[in-house]
């Protein structure tokens, strides 16, 4: 008896989302409707992505010189452990808007369709 219930509210629920969820689908987004949002959200991710990588320069030459004043070995391997971490947090804020960029028109996503988040 209880099998039978789940599955019928597993069954309904089902249904419900593909009903529900066709309307929703054939909205525009918000964001693309909006005058300047999209444009500003694109100028947004460029300007972090640019300090970004300005940041990583800076605590890289800043590691450099603080690495030749550097006696023992454990605060050297923790001035590499701390470059290697700012290169990968560059690394994926770069990537990582192309690749919404890309995967989201594939998917269909409505903020990749108007906005261009790749920062080159």
């Amino acid at each position: 008896m209880r099998t039978r219930l789940s599955r019928r509210a597993v069954i309904g629920l089902v249904l419900l989302s593909l009903i529900a969820v066709e309307p929703a689908a054939a909205q525009q987004s918000a964001v693309c409707n909006a005058a300047k949002l999209p444009s500003m959200i694109e100028g947004f991710f460029q300007l972090t992505t640019a300090l970004g990588i300005v940041g990583l320069a800076v605590v890289w030459q800043g590691n450099s010189l603080i690495d030749m004043f550097t006696l023992s070995p454990e605060q050297k391997k923790g001035l590499k452990r701390h470059k290697r971490s700012a290169l990968k947090s560059t690394v994926v804020l770069v990537i990582l808007g192309p690749l919404y960029t890309v995967a989201g028109s594939m998917m269909g996503l409505p903020l990749a369709e108007c906005v261009n988040l790749v920062p080159w």
